[in-house]
């Protein structure tokens, strides 16, 4: 028998004077009750003084409707100062009925305590331990219990109906007590607190053999099943105590009632409903405390690198990550706060943002790069390393923030963006491949605006207005009404009606005509494969498009407005308002179009909603990453989500760090990071690590061409000091434009093992000259976080810096003027030049309000200035605008230098000749 909700206790009738009923006990129990529930209205006025938006929840599942019970709990629960809701299911219900309604209210974060008052019958394993161990209110899970007998005494919940006889009994030690007819949770729960008091314990039943012996030979006997007749009352010795536990009393089955019950039935069901209602108190204490940050209690991953280093994929394979749901819970997410993908995936939910609302953010680091080789510099491999050292080897807490790599690269020619070597995140093949989807979420919404504009304009140029308004607004069901989005642009349009006859001939037209002119369309269709073909297409030659037929193009997915959006948003609120704010068009009067107009807000918010959420992974030494948004580091501003960044910061705690990556070059996407994401987030960063190799330096230097593919000449692979020396040119003028927005600088050497120690030590030397807080030699490729534990230090000394963070320019500037400050003071340029496309650009975007957004420059990443070819630091320049465009739900504009393409082309031999799936292991092969 598994009993044991609300178990009320009251002497066993038929006893004969001679035994003891309780000595006067039951009076006591009623002021027992009343000191439980006073005690618990004190303990939950305080929790509500210290949290005012407090409101405790106590849900009660009945399998039948007693008003009675209800009434009962109710108004305990109002002197105690709790919200209880009563949740009555059919008598008839079944067990998988009940556990159905059990985890639902398991998921609801506004119930903090479950109870069950079911008959006898249903108290069976399953449905008790359906209940979250950490809303069961009446204690009778496996795992309450298992900490009960375990004696972990902050963690466990007493029953009620346990608790309840506890409190009726007097002095217990040396005393022996006989449990008749009790078993299960409340059987085994009384006998461990029983013992806990001194008494040695019994357990039986009525048909027991030696019971008139046992009964004979007790000092109290607590009863949990009727008495049948053939046990006398006289098998009792004189003063014995007895109290009866009757099962499901407030389930309905029995008929109490408080005028015509005795005084003790009354004041032990007081005493046990009391115990609940305490119970539900600790429960609010407890989750109060689990919403608070926690320490983390990460286990790292132990690495032992090989020498030569294998693959990226080789050594992402030989390490076994954790399971993302025990990392989640490692660094303090609550199990509702994840949404797991396969094993090693997960999103993470924005709620948590508001349970650590007043929690202090960690440290903020940037890193950036020198102006790079076409090869890379390897700044996604310094922040693994870096986060590496700081949480596997100097144990502080710490995340790393990606971007999501696109497909396009991954298949093309530069190969995947998981970092590198023994600095990766695992398993490397999910992250560079589909993810949790994110990017396909964003084509989805991407295309459906594209093919939303183009039907617009073809409906609209073959239908009147009536028909138009008559489609646009229908009858359904005999009723005709505007959708939401269709009353907002009323609204916008100065139509303050709702019902869909009282417009007139006027209105009507301006409703249903966007008159889109479709040689100002912006917004382009995207896939996220890098298809040259795609560049410049043909849309409606179809028969069916009657004749509609203009010039379009594909871009690359990443190169989408909504994947910058993604990566600047703050909420789901928020993301809504940015994606109706993208203008994809201008109409015939030269008015922006925008995606709201096209009452598709909606619509992309729905497709978007799950792409907002962080993914959660791991380093090869397991510590945690979020990977979120990719967007591009050229028209975009290169940088990962604002929203991941924001929950790493919190959930690090004040002494911890987040490091986050800016693409390119620090020209490039350090600028865009303080000026466009630093603005959109609110966060300030504490520290920059600029990444530099020996390579690039000699290229800065005069070095030979570098080409990807191709194999790299004799001066990058011997010792050259005169090359490293004049390279460092690039290194001094990124050092200084990092110090132009007042962060401490870190420079990180990551070193290649053709650079000689005299080449490191010349190029640390001349940073620190230059004014870099340190300079860094890092050996995170070949050793993982052991060989970035000196970067590691020094980062933490100079974010405990005193910071002077300032933006480059005010958005009060017009276009121009920030333009010019970003050319010349970063750049190096001595001026800029707008053609007349650009400046006419400028003028309507000024026009239309839109000339206080920051700016984002799409400029080449391989030089200073608008010339890949030169290298070094430029200087004397005209800095060539040749057009401007604007991302105004991303909330930028971006003036193009010289000709940016938003879609890569496949070389003559792509990365996937290389890449193939092992039918028998369905692993990938040949990922780098």
């Amino acid at each position: 028998m598994r009993s044991g909700v609300l178990r009320f206790c009251f002497p066993l009738p038929f006893v004969s004077a001679p035994q003891r009923a309780l000595s006067g006990r039951p009076a006591a129990s009623g002021s027992e009750a009343r000191k439980i529930t006073e005690n618990a209205r004190k303990s939950l006025a305080f929790l509500k003084r210290e949290h005012p938006q407090l409101e405790p929840t106590l849900a009660i599942i009945q399998a039948r409707n007693v008003p009675l019970v209800q009434d009962i709990n109710k108004n305990f629960a109002e002197e105690v100062g709790l919200r209880v809701i009563h949740i009555c299911l059919p008598e008839d219900s079944s067990k998988d009925e009940i556990v159905s309604e059990i985890l639902r209210l398991n998921e609801d974060p506004n119930v903090q305590g479950l109870a069950l008052d079911l008959p006898e019958s249903l108290y069976t394993s399953k449905i008790l331990n359906a209940v979250k161990p950490e809303k069961d209110v009446d204690g009778l899970s496996d795992v309450n219990l298992g900490r009960l007998l375990r004696g972990e005494d902050c963690d466990y919940l007493v029953s009620p109906t346990a608790g309840a006889v506890m409190e009726l009994l007097e002095e217990l030690d040396g005393k022996t007590v006989l449990l008749v007819g009790i078993s299960g949770a409340l059987g085994s729960s009384l006998q461990c607190l029983l013992q806990r008091r001194g008494a040695t314990t019994t357990s039986c039943h009525w048909k027991s053999p030696g019971l008139q012996s046992k009964l004979n030979h007790t000092d109290v006997v607590i009863v949990g099943s009727p008495k049948p007749d053939s046990v006398p009352v006289s098998w009792l010795k004189p003063g014995t105590t007895v109290i009866n536990c009757p099962p499901d009393l407030l389930s309905g089955k029995h008929n109490y009632d408080q005028k015509n019950s005795n005084t003790t039935e009354n004041a032990v069901c007081s005493l046990a409903v009391a115990i609940r209602m305490q119970n539900m108190v600790k429960n609010t204490e407890q989750w109060i405390q689990s919403q608070q940050l926690r320490k983390w209690d990460l286990r790292c991953l132990k690495l032992q690198p090989l020498s030569p280093v294998p693959s990226d994929i080789e050594i992402s394979r030989a390490q076994s990550p954790k399971a993302v749901d025990v990392l989640a819970k490692e660094i303090g997410l609550l199990t509702d706060e994840i949404e797991i993908y396969g094993q090693t995936k997960a999103k993470v939910r924005l709620s948590l943002l508001e349970r650590l609302k007043d929690q202090p953010d960690g440290k903020y680091v940037l890193v950036a790069g020198i102006t790079p080789t076409p090869l890379g510099e390897g700044k996604s491999t310094v922040t693994i390393g870096l986060v590496q050292a700081l949480t596997a080897h100097l144990k502080m807490n710490s995340f790393a923030c990606l971007r999501q790599p696109s497909q396009g690269p991954t298949f093309g020619v530069k190969g995947g963006a998981a970092g590198g070597g023994y600095a990766q995140v695992i398993p490397m093949e999910e992250f560079n491949l589909h993810l949790t989807g994110d990017i396909h979420a964003i084509t989805a919404a991407n295309n459906l605006l594209a093919a939303a504009i183009d039907a617009r304009i073809l409906h609209e140029s073959t239908q009147s207005d009536k028909a138009l308004y008559n489609r646009l607004v229908p009858v359904v069901n005999g009723v005709r009404g505007f959708s939401s989005i269709q009353l907002a642009r009323l609204r916008r349009l100065g139509i303050n009606k709702t019902d869909p006859e009282t417009l007139t001939e006027e209105e009507i037209v301006r409703f249903v005509r966007l008159d889109i002119d479709p040689s100002t369309i912006t917004w382009q269709r995207v896939v996220d494969t890098n298809d040259r073909f795609l560049r410049k297409i043909t849309v409606g030659q179809a028969n069916t498009e009657k004749g509609f037929v203009r010039q379009a193009q594909f871009d690359i997915a990443v190169a989408s407005e909504i994947m910058a959006i993604l990566a600047l948003t703050t909420s789901l609120e928020d993301m809504k308002e940015r994606l109706g704010k993208m203008v994809v068009a201008n109409d015939k009067k030269g008015e922006p179009v925008t995606a709201e107009d096209l009452g598709v807000t909606g619509a992309l918010a729905v497709l978007m909603k799950d792409a907002i959420k962080p993914t959660l992974m791991q380093t090869l030494e397991g510590t945690p990453v979020f990977v979120h948004a990719g967007p591009f580091a050229n028209i975009a501003h290169g940088n990962s989500s604002v929203l991941a960044d924001k929950i790493a910061l919190k959930l690090v705690g004040e002494k911890g760090f987040v490091v986050t990556e800016a693409g390119f070059g620090a020209d490039i996407g350090m600028e865009k990071f303080f000026n466009i994401k630093c603005r959109a987030s609110g966060l300030v960063p504490s520290v920059v690590v600029l990444v530099a190799t020996v390579r690039a330096l000699k290229m800065h230097g005069g070095g030979p061409n570098v080409t990807a593919g191709a194999p790299l000449k004799k001066e990058y692979t011997e010792e050259n000091l005169q090359l490293v020396a004049d390279g460092c040119c690039n290194l001094q003028k990124q050092i200084q434009i990092t110090q132009l927005f007042g962060v401490p600088v870190v420079v990180a050497l990551n070193v290649f093992k053709t650079d000689s120690p005299a080449e490191v030590d010349l190029v640390c030397k001349i940073a620190k000259q230059s004014g870099a807080f340190d300079a860094v030699p890092c050996n995170h490729w070949s050793d993982g976080g052991r060989g970035a534990v000196k970067l590691a230090q020094a980062v933490e000394k100079a974010a405990n810096q005193k910071s002077s963070f300032k933006y480059l320019y005010s958005l009060e500037l017009p276009i121009v003027e920030k333009i010019k400050i970003i050319a010349q003071k970063v750049y190096g340029a001595k001026d800029i030049e707008l053609s007349p496309a650009a400046q006419t650009q400028i003028d309507r975007y000024t026009r239309q309000g839109f000339g206080k957004l920051p700016i984002c420059m799409a400029k080449t990443h391989l030089s200073l200035s608008h010339q890949p070819e030169r290298k070094g630091v430029p200087t004397g320049f005209i800095l060539p605008i040749s057009d401007v465009r604007a991302s105004i739900g991303a909330g930028f504009i971006y003036p193009l230098v010289g000709t940016m393409s938003t879609m890569p082309g496949l070389p003559t031999r792509p990365c996937f000749y290389d890449i193939d799936l092992d039918p028998a292991t369905e692993q990938v092969k040949g990922l780098f």
